[in-house]
This record gives C-alpha cells, sequence and structure tokens, in this order.
C-alpha cells in the first residue's frame, strides 16, 4: 500500500513537471526537425521520380467486392482501395506502359469479411493467382520480369502468406507467384518466413477524419501515465494468455492492473482518443501479429508509443525516427515497464513530444482522401521510387523461367 501511495505522489509531481513544460511547448508552437536521413527523405516528392502503370482489371477483382461489404472502407486493411484509388488520379500514373517503372495490380485480397467485420484471407491467395494469370496472357510485362518491376499491396495480418494465424501463415510462406515482387504490406517482423526482403511495410488504416474529429485544445495537460485499451487475453483462442501476444499483454494486465501510473482496460470508451491526447506514454504491444492501428493513433495524438514487439519492422522506418519518437520494450521486460518508463528524464519525454508534434510525422501516418503532400500514399512511392532504377537482372532472357505455377498448397490451384 505504501508503494502505491508514493507512486500515486510521484506522478502527481511528475504530471505538474511535465505540465508546466508542456504548456511552455504548446504556446510556443515550437516542434523539433526531424534531422538525418530520416528527416531528409520524410518530405521527399515522388511526383517525376517514377512512373506506375495501373493495370484494368475486370470489377470481380476489387469494385464489385467492395460494393458486396462497404465495411471494407472502414476496417485496418484499407490500404489496398485507398491506394488503388489513390493511384487512378496520382500525378506518378502512366497510360503508357512501356514508359512505366512500377505495375500495379489492383486486387482487394481482405475485403472478404464475416458478419463480425473481420477479414477472412482464405480466397486471396486464389483470388492474387487469378489476377497474375490474367495481366501475364493480356499483357507482356509480367512475363518479362515475372513481376519483379510490380508492387502489390498485401496489408492483412501476415501479408502474402494468407493467413491470419502465424503458425499456418508460416506454414503457407509467401505466395509462390509473388517471390519476385515488390510488396507493400502491414505486416514487419525482422527474419519472419512473412516478410520478403525489399518489402515496403506500411501503417494500418485508421480512418483520418474520424481522428481528427476527436482533436482537443492542445493546451490541455497529461495528466494520464501510461494508457492502453484493448484485449489482454484472446478468450476465444488463447484463454491462458500465454500465446496471444506471445504472453506480453497478459504481463501487462497482471503486472500493472492495480498500479495508479497505468490506466489500462478491455473496455473502449468513447473518450478513447480524447484520453490518448491526455496520456503521456501509450503502450502499442503485439496482438496476433506485432503492430496495430494504435501505432497510428498514438502519433497522429502525441502520445509516446511504447513499442512491445521484438524484431518489429515499423511503417516506413527509412523515413520515420521511431528510435527518437518511441520506447522500445522487450517483451520478456514487461514485468519491469513501471521502472523503464518512470526512468526516463523529463527533457527526453519533451522532446520526443516535440518531434511527435511535427506534422510531416503526422501526415506520414495517413490516407487522407483527397491525398496530402507527405502522406501514407506519397511515403509508399517514395518508397518504390527509392528502390529505382531496376537491375537489368530483373529481366530475363526469352523464354526463361523462374516460379514455380504450380508450387504451393493445391486449395491455392483451383479457379478463382
Amino acid at each position: 500500500m505504501r508503494n502505491l501511495r508514493l507512486g500515486f505522489i510521484w506522478l502527481l509531481y511528475f504530471t505538474f513537471l511535465l505540465g508546466i513544460e508542456a504548456l511552455k511547448f504548446h504556446r510556443t508552437e515550437h516542434t523539433e526537425r526531424i534531422s538525418g536521413s530520416a528527416g531528409d527523405v520524410l518530405e521527399d516528392d515522388p511526383v517525376g521520380r517514377l512512373k506506375v502503370f495501373v493495370y484494368e482489371l475486370p470489377s470481380k477483382y476489387n469494385k464489385k467486392i467492395l460494393q458486396k461489404d462497404p465495411r471494407c472502407l472502414s476496417h485496418m486493411f484499407a490500404a489496398e482501395i485507398y491506394m488503388h484509388r489513390f493511384l487512378l488520379s496520382s500525378p506518378v500514373r502512366t497510360l503508357n506502359p512501356e514508359e512505366a517503372d512500377w505495375f500495379y495490380t489492383p486486387v482487394y485480397t481482405t475485403c472478404d469479411l464475416t458478419p463480425n467485420g473481420l477479414p477472412l484471407p482464405f480466397k486471396s491467395p486464389r483470388m492474387m493467382r487469378s489476377a497474375i494469370q490474367l495481366i501475364a496472357s493480356n499483357w507482356p510485362y509480367w512475363n518479362r520480369t515475372e513481376g519483379a518491376d510490380h508492387f502489390f499491396i498485401v496489408p492483412h495480418d501476415f501479408a502474402a502468406c494468407f493467413h491470419y494465424q502465424e503458425e499456418k501463415a508460416i506454414g503457407r510462406g509467401i505466395l509462390p507467384l509473388l517471390q519476385r515482387a515488390t510488396l507493400v504490406q502491414t505486416f514487419g517482423q525482422r527474419n519472419h518466413v512473412c516478410l520478403k526482403d525489399g518489402s515496403i511495410t506500411i501503417p494500418p488504416y485508421a480512418p483520418p477524419q474520424k481522428m481528427q474529429s476527436h482533436f482537443i485544445p492542445p493546451d490541455i495537460p497529461r495528466s494520464i501515465f501510461v494508457y492502453f485499451r484493448g484485449l489482454f487475453y484472446d478468450v476465444g483462442n488463447d484463454p491462458e494468455g500465454g500465446y496471444y501476444a506471445r504472453g506480453a499483454r497478459a504481463a501487462v494486465w497482471e503486472n500493472f492492473k492495480d498500479n495508479p501510473l497505468f490506466d489500462i482496460s478491455t473496455e473502449h470508451p468513447t473518450t478513447y482518443y480524447e484520453d490518448m491526447q491526455r496520456a503521456i506514454f501509450c503502450l502499442c504491444p503485439l496482438g496476433w501479429a506485432p503492430w496495430s492501428p494504435r501505432l497510428v493513433e498514438a502519433v497522429i495524438f502525441g502520445c509516446i508509443p511504447v513499442i512491445i514487439a521484438d524484431d518489429i519492422v515499423l511503417p516506413f522506418a527509412d523515413a520515420i525516427p521511431w528510435e527518437e519518437i518511441g520506447v522500445f520494450v522487450d517483451e520478456k521486460d514487461v514485468p519491469n515497464l513501471d521502472t523503464i518508463l518512470t526512468s526516463i528524464p523529463p527533457e527526453e519525454i519533451l522532446r520526443k513530444q516535440r518531434l511527435l508534434a511535427n506534422p510531416s510525422m503526422k501526415q506520414a501516418m495517413l490516407f487522407p482522401q483527397p491525398a496530402q503532400p507527405g502522406d501514407a500514399f506519397h511515403q509508399i512511392l517514395n518508397g518504390l521510387a527509392r528502390k529505382l532504377p531496376h537491375d537489368r537482372s530483373v529481366y530475363l532472357s526469352p523464354g526463361e523461367k523462374i516460379l514455380n505455377w504450380t508450387a504451393g498448397p493445391v486449395g491455392d490451384l483451383k479457379p478463382w
């Protein structure tokens, strides 16, 4: 009891100290410049640096799927839809495939939802395979590289492994026909079967207008030390909590559910976005996959993300200085989370908050409608531009084949 009381007193003092400094910070509207290699490329302009040809596919691969279930527009994997819409009117689009640097195939692989709105990727391999067969038989560009100058948006939990359970995703591996293509994916974990070398890791979709409608005055002090709302146990699939989030979320709950420094719960209040803006630290632990939309929300609302996901590859890691704006905690160190966070000097916290206040940082995490300079659409294009020019080795000799069209599970070979 004495330790809890001391912790509460410390929290009041710490909040008071940061509150005074935060008021100074907001009144002067000072933001810290994002320097170094990340800051230098964050504001790159992709226009004029690449040209993208968008294949025109039958609507059954995209628009008709969306018409069947418009909920796809708001789930965390919606980047595949908004990227398609963006490219159709983007200045980097070319109607002449002969001058294209990159080719894009618009397939909505995550727009197959359960009644509860959860995307299931079971049809995705057959759909993707069908689309590739179509472009390979109607245009010459796939066959000359077997996809090495093509990119695909695969935003599901384990990307082009196309399964929502990690063990089965690893067993499936990346769809064989995508082995030479560049994948634009939300999933990123070093040394993982489902992260292809050369992939562009992007943030999950979070509705920009919805978040912007919840902004509170910037001079309101951050009176919550640590904030988290979400599952600690996946009762339906892993009631003991040892497998879900590799036990990290269960460890957060068991160690800190009664700690006054931690405002954590499974309930999701209507003030969720406002609460994040009142918090100093926002926990961003892994779930079934290493990432979640909380990462985007934390950056948008200036709450220092506490990233608990070993070996995570973060969105646009070559453009956003994650080490500077976030706090990384190893999964095994979760029981020491209170000590780790309370030992961070106030001046370091304030510097992270100044970096998070930079508008360029926030813009890069969003897919706004219409697109804005420096947003996530542009960061994807910047990533593609940085991969140019293509090495001549991507072009195959006449008649040369590398990919095995009959590889993979038998079910994937059925017509779609």
